[in-house]
């Protein structure tokens, strides 16, 4: 009898144990949660004042690729590549020509002269108008992560963002040096990279400009390597930048103002040379949600172009 009792007792605990399983569940289903007070709330974030949109998109120009890797204008020819591929697209979309390129690639930018650069990851390669190879560099060591390149007479720039540094190259594919920014001596720090995101342009003034994410900075610097000056805006609001490295992407408008690209809250926006914001040029609403900031060139109307990895095309903003 005894021994019966303590069955009974064993099986009405283990009914307990399952039904306390089951409401436990049954409360944490999507449905039921509560709100999770610690959750990040952007929603305020992504709305923006329709009065400050100062673009409107005017065309886009859809794209066969698995991977896109970056833009580029010159002479009203949009250069893009993709997987490994290197395309060249009249401003009517059609394509010029097509060239494959011997590995992947990320980034490129276009000389005055159309001479092209591209960055391969862990290399540098340096091409003509045609897109025939003309060098490529030496493999890098294996942190490189080059994910921005830009062309300047006789030197090209490379931001490695698995370095925290610039390369320079002169235009014969000689390696020359690397910098880590900053200043000897200052308050302002080197090359913050906390993600894959690190950008460099040529303004229309030949100045050599660099984004220094993890400040959501943009560095001005000499050709050697010297810093210059600089200005930052670490941000929630429209007129700055967030989350842990912003922005991800710039380029110049023919006035020298910069126009930039955000992931996270995923906008453009343009900036005078000295920080202020001017306009906004697509809101986060125009954008996948938690999409990926798209790479951006401006052609010699001023017209913006961005390439949407997500929606896999090229977008056209004019101004309004």
């Amino acid at each position: 009898m005894k021994k019966q009792w303590i069955i009974l007792i064993v099986v009405l605990l283990l009914l307990v144990v399952i039904i306390i399983i089951a409401i436990d569940l049954r409360s944490t289903r999507t449905a039921n949660r509560s709100v999770n007070k610690f959750a990040l709330d952007i929603s305020e974030q992504i709305k923006v004042d329709p009065s400050l949109i100062g673009y409107k998109e005017v065309r886009d120009y859809n794209i066969e690729a698995k991977s896109p890797g970056g833009i580029a204008i010159r002479n009203q020819k949009i250069y893009m590549v993709a997987d490994n591929f290197l395309q060249v697209f009249n401003t009517e979309g059609n394509q010029l020509f097509k060239v494959t390129l011997p590995y992947e690639a990320r980034c490129l930018d276009v000389s005055k002269q159309e001479e092209i650069v591209i960055g391969f990851g862990n290399r540098v390669g340096y091409f003509n108008g045609k897109g025939d190879l003309l060098w490529i560099s030496d493999t890098l060591n294996s942190r490189a992560f080059i994910t921005a390149v830009a062309t300047k007479d006789d030197l090209i720039f490379a931001a490695d963002a698995g370095n925290r540094v610039v390369h320079r190259y002169d235009i014969s594919g000689k390696y020359l040096d690397n910098f880590e920014g900053g200043e000897d001596g200052g308050d302002m720090p080197g090359f913050i990279v906390p993600s894959g995101y690190f950008d460099l342009k040529i303004s229309n003034d030949g100045e050599l400009w660099i984004v220094n994410p993890g400040k959501h900075a943009f560095d001005n610097y000499t050709d050697e390597g010297d810093l210059r000056g600089y200005w930052a805006n670490g941000s929630t609001d429209i007129n700055g930048f967030s989350g842990c490295c912003n922005p991800a992407h710039i380029a110049f408008l023919s006035n020298g103002s910069l126009v930039t690209s955000e992931k996270l809250i995923v906008r453009i926006k343009v900036h005078k040379p000295s920080g202020e914001l001017v306009t906004v040029v697509a809101a986060p609403d125009e954008f996948k949600e938690n999409g990926v900031a798209p790479d951006i060139a401006v052609d010699d109307k001023d017209n913006i172009y961005a390439l949407d990895y997500d929606r896999k095309t090229i977008r056209v903003f004019a101004p309004k």
